[in-house]
């Protein structure tokens, strides 16, 4: 039985000695859809099982835990694709390794609210990777895979609270909704002991994870591109859950059509915004430049 725990550790060190011993779960979905494949595994193509973990990003974290325990020391190529890894493991292997795997939806089986948390994070996750993908790629940018997975994996530390310590979420969830004016780390630090962070940055290591993953928490590294590549896709997708209304937003848009040298009413196109909002930008830019071709 999983120990859920319901009071706040002391700092980081007591949490990554937790998460240390602790059995990531996935989404019952990713196991039946592994399930599936199981019985071609010696034929099965990586991208397509591939495709399956990385829209889980617990079971993308729990591959990289894995390969990280089981990684030789003589090996000191850095892993950022989930298929270099299972190219590197073997489907057979894999399915050998990933066998009884706890199921989230059964963990979290008496916390309604902490599932429904998690899973907002969840798809929170892979908007921010595609848009972080889209990005990399428009910039040209020959390490989209490695800020791919960094946008997946960016919040896995609040997806792990979610799981294991869903009253504590729950609770800092609601407090973050009534006051939106406080600073997140400050309610973070008060509800779990920890700032989510330096708690993702020690276990990113600890965990063998992309090195990108470790300086996004950095602030030397706030100028990076590709820092900021992933962040401001991160934001966006945190932003754009709660509304397209959200004021925060413009900020959002400042930033990354910056980043990527893009118009405004082209850049919320390309990001899906609803159609009024792309009408209206593009209205402004007429009226702003009328004799535009």
């Amino acid at each position: 039985m999983t120990l859920m725990i319901d009071f706040p550790f002391p700092g980081v060190e007591p949490w990554v000695e937790h998460f240390k011993e602790v059995e990531i779960p996935v989404l019952r979905h990713t196991v039946h859809q592994l399930a599936e494949l199981r019985d071609d595994a010696e034929r099965i193509n990586t991208r397509q099982l591939a495709a399956i973990i990385e829209n889980d990003p617990l079971m993308t974290l729990r591959l990289f835990r894995y390969m990280a325990e089981s990684r030789s020391s003589r090996s000191t190529a850095e892993l950022t694709t989930v298929e270099r890894a299972l190219m590197m493991i073997g489907t057979q292997k894999f399915y050998a390794d990933f066998q009884d795997l706890p199921v989230i939806e059964q963990q979290l089986k008496g916390y309604p609210k902490a599932m429904l948390g998690l899973l907002k994070v969840m798809a929170r996750s892979r908007q921010a990777a595609l848009w972080a993908r889209d990005w990399a790629v428009l910039r040209q940018n020959p390490a989209f895979e490695e800020i791919t997975l960094a946008a997946l994996l960016h919040d896995f530390a609040e997806m792990l609270m979610w799981c294991f310590a869903p009253a504590l979420a729950t609770r800092t969830k609601e407090r973050q909704a009534a006051a939106p004016h406080l600073r997140s780390a400050s309610v973070q630090n008060e509800e779990y002991g920890v700032i989510l962070d330096e708690l993702s940055v020690e276990l990113s290591t600890l965990w063998g994870l992309p090195h990108l993953l470790v300086t996004l928490m950095d602030p030397e590294n706030a100028n990076s591109p590709n820092v900021k590549n992933v962040k401001l896709a991160v934001d966006l997708a945190r932003h754009t859950a709660v509304g397209w209304n959200n004021p925060a937003l413009a900020e959002d848009y400042r930033e990354i059509e910056a980043l990527l040298h893009q118009g405004h009413s082209n850049f919320l196109e390309r990001i899906g915004a609803p159609e009024e909002l792309v009408a209206a930008a593009r209205q402004a830019e007429d009226t702003e430049n009328p004799f535009a071709p």
